[in-house]
């Protein structure tokens, strides 16, 4: 009873200094943080004459919860892949704990703390679960062909990463598929995988694209504990979203995206209440509350 008590304060206070960090930030699209970890400015990107992305700019809090909500086809997902390097804008600069990370690959962007999951699983199906962990390690010395001849010099590494994929994957409450396919997981169970992997690279930044697609209800609290719990450990979260009940429910701060643009940013109670943002759901879903489940 007393560690549950801890972990409930803990928690409290992450949540209470993330939202206190944020409470004096402008309520405008583009605002300044006190302490942002990701900043962009001027990040275009257009495929043909369409002009898919276009964001004066944005910051993200760093040690928050920030959702990046917006109708089908806002370019919410266009935007995750220009800043982890999955695709190139045409224009614009963007950093990340201070550093540009124009031209860095994205398995470098990992291995400076920033690391993403995507809406459709990345899991390598005929893998096991706890060799789709491993992988999920940097540096790892057997990955020099000359090394892998040599097993003393990777050995102790190798016991360490199963170790501490194996405390993951306990954690994620998947312990008992260690050793099965990662391809016979469900969806939401591949969900889970996919941000305990993403764990293996300790990092400081945690982007999530959809996290609840495909997940059934009894998984959707789990996830939101794990993201929490993301937050209460010290890392940032920035998630795409279409559930508005879990953005309303963990999220410090949204970001509303609108035919490329940045159009609202604020609280969760803020956003629900922008006459701008209504107008765009209104337009997008025909009528239904900014706060209902669109999933």
């Amino acid at each position: 009873m007393a560690a549950d008590k801890s972990t409930r304060q803990a928690i409290s206070e992450a949540t209470e200094a993330a939202r206190s960090a944020l409470s004096h930030c402008e309520r405008t699209p583009g605002g300044g943080k006190p302490d942002p970890i990701l900043v962009s400015s001027g990040i275009r990107r257009a495929f043909g004459g369409i002009v898919a992305v276009d964001v004066d700019h944005l910051e993200v809090q760093r040690g928050s919860i920030t959702a990046l909500i917006g109708p089908n086809g806002a370019g919410k997902t266009t935007l995750f892949n220009l800043l982890t390097g999955f695709d190139s804008p045409d224009t614009g600069t963007w950093s990340f704990d201070g550093r540009s990370m124009e031209k860095v690959q994205p398995h470098r962007m990992a291995s400076l703390g920033m690391v993403r999951t995507f809406q459709l699983t990345k899991s390598l199906t005929k893998l096991s679960v706890i060799e789709n962990m491993r992988l999920g390690a940097m540096h790892q010395i057997g990955e020099k062909w000359w090394n892998g001849l040599l097993p003393y010099r990777w050995k102790t590494q190798e016991q360490e990463i199963t170790e501490r994929a194996e405390e993951l994957l306990n954690r994620f409450k998947l312990d008992h598929m260690r050793n099965e396919f990662a391809g016979s997981l469900s969806g939401g169970q591949r969900k889970l995988l996919e941000m305990a992997r993403a764990l293996m690279t300790n990092p400081k930044l945690v982007m999530l694209d959809e996290p609840m697609a495909g997940v059934n209800p009894a998984l959707k609290q789990s996830l939101n504990e794990h993201i929490r719990g993301l937050r209460d450990e010290g890392m940032t979260v920035l998630f795409v979203e279409h559930d508005m009940d879990m953005v309303h429910d963990i999220s410090d701060w949204v970001v509303v995206m609108a035919e490329g643009r940045i159009i609202a940013e604020g609280t969760p109670d803020d956003i629900s209440r922008n006459p701008a943002v209504i107008d765009a759901y209104l337009g997008a879903h025909q009528g239904q509350s900014l706060m209902a489940d669109e999933s």
